[in-house]
C-alpha cells in the first residue's frame, strides 16, 4: 500500500490548526437493560458547528448530558477540551457553555442583571467582570434591551440574553440544544448568523436541531437513531453516501398535479425505490433507464407532467433513506 507523504503532513498541519474539540471513542450508556446511546465515537474540531440531529428519545440528550460531564458512561472514553469526562468532570462543566432549549433564566431580572449574576456565578474575577460583560453584551447586540426584564423580551432576544449568558465566561465550546426552538424565521436567521460570526473567533458548537436547514449550515453532522450513530460527517459528504442513492438508481424532481394522489401511484410502480413530497414537488428515486416507463405510466393514470429534472439528494432524503433501512 502506498501512501502520500504530502496528505499526510497536510492532514497532520490541518489537526495543528484545527485540533480536536471533542473526542468520543465507543461511547455507551445504559439505563438498567435500556441502551440510551451504544458505542458512539465522533471527533468535533475547533470552530466547527456540529449539529447533531436525530429523533426523539434516540440519544442527543444522554449523548451532550455525558460530554458535559453530568452523566457518567457505562462504558467507553470521551475527551472534552482535552479533559476527561470522567475523571475531571469537573473541569469541563467549567470550561464550556451550555443553552438550553427552554429559556430558563430569570424573568423577574434585567437583562443586565442576568447577565451579571451569570459572570459572578462563572467566578469571573470583578476587575475582568465589566469588561466580559460589556463584551458579550456587544456580541450578541442586546444593549438597547439592558434594562428590560428577561420575561418581558420576544422569543428571539430571549435566546440572544440566554446566549450572552452561556458566553460570558468566555467558553471555547458551547453546547445549544435546538437553540432556534419556536423563534420566527428572522429572529433565527440572525442567531444563526451570529453563531457564524463566533465560529470565525474561534468558538466550537455542538448544536441539535430538527431544521434540515440548519443542519445544512453545519460544518459537519451526526444523525443518530434508536441509541447509534448512524451517520457522520459533512453535508457534501452524507449526500454522496451510497446507501442513499444506490449504485443503478436516480433521483428525480417531479412537478406534478395532485401530489398526495400522484405519490401513492408513484409507490406502487415496481421501478421506483422512493417519493417523497417537498413543498409543491415530488423528489422520486427510480431505476436508471425507466425514465420514459415512468412518464408513461404516470400519464395513463390521468396525470399531468409539469416538469421532471435530477436533483441531487437533499439532507431530508439522507436521513429519511437512513431511518428507513436502519436494521433491515
Amino acid at each position: 500500500m502506498s501512501i502520500n507523504l504530502s496528505q499526510v503532513e497536510g492532514n497532520h498541519i490541518s489537526q495543528q490548526v484545527n485540533p480536536a474539540v471533542i473526542e468520543v471513542n465507543e461511547l455507551s450508556r445504559k439505563f438498567g437493560s435500556y441502551t440510551a446511546v451504544d458505542r458512539v465515537s465522533l471527533t468535533v474540531r475547533k470552530r466547527d458547528i456540529f449539529g447533531f440531529l436525530g429523533p426523539n428519545g434516540s440519544g442527543k440528550t444522554t449523548l451532550i448530558r455525558m460530554l458535559c460531564g453530568i452523566l457518567r458512561p457505562t462504558s467507553g472514553e470521551a475527551k472534552v477540551l482535552g479533559y476527561d469526562v470522567v475523571r475531571e468532570s469537573e473541569e469541563v462543566k467549567k470550561s464550556i457553555g451550555y443553552m438550553s432549549q427552554q429559556f430558563s433564566l430569570y424573568s423577574d431580572l434585567t437583562v443586565l442583571e442576568n447577565i451579571t449574576f451569570y459572570a459572578r456565578i462563572y467566578g469571573i474575577p470583578r476587575k475582568q467582570r465589566k469588561e466580559r460583560i460589556d463584551e458579550v453584551i456587544n456580541i450578541v447586540e442586546i444593549k438597547p434591551y439592558l434594562n428590560q426584564l428577561s420575561g418581558s423580551l420576544s422569543g428571539g432576544w430571549k435566546q440572544r440574553l440566554a446566549l450572552a449568558c452561556s458566553l460570558v465566561h468566555n467558553p471555547k465550546l458551547l453546547f445549544l440544544d435546538e437553540p432556534t426552538a419556536g423563534i420566527d424565521p428572522v429572529a433565527r436567521r440572525d442567531l444563526w448568523n451570529l453563531l457564524f460570526d463566533l465560529s470565525a473567533r474561534g468558538t466550537t458548537f455542538f448544536v441539535t436541531t430538527h431544521y434540515m436547514d440548519e443542519a445544512e449550515r453545519c460544518s459537519h453532522l451526526g444523525y443518530i437513531y434508536f441509541s447509534k450513530l448512524i451517520a457522520y460527517g459533512s453535508p457534501e459528504e452524507l449526500k454522496k453516501m451510497p446507501q442513499v442513492t444506490p449504485e443503478g438508481f436516480i433521483r428525480y424532481e417531479l412537478r406534478i398535479d395532485r401530489l398526495t394522489e400522484a405519490m401513492r401511484e408513484l409507490l406502487k410502480m415496481p421501478f421506483v425505490r422512493d417519493a417523497t413530497m417537498f413543498s409543491d414537488v415530488i423528489h422520486i428515486l427510480i431505476q436508471q433507464g425507466s425514465e420514459e416507463e415512468l412518464q408513461q405510466s404516470i400519464q395513463k393514470k390521468g396525470f399531468h407532467i409539469h416538469s421532471l429534472r435530477l436533483v441531487p439528494p437533499t439532507l431530508e432524503d439522507v436521513f429519511v433513506t437512513l431511518t428507513r433501512s436502519f436494521g433491515k
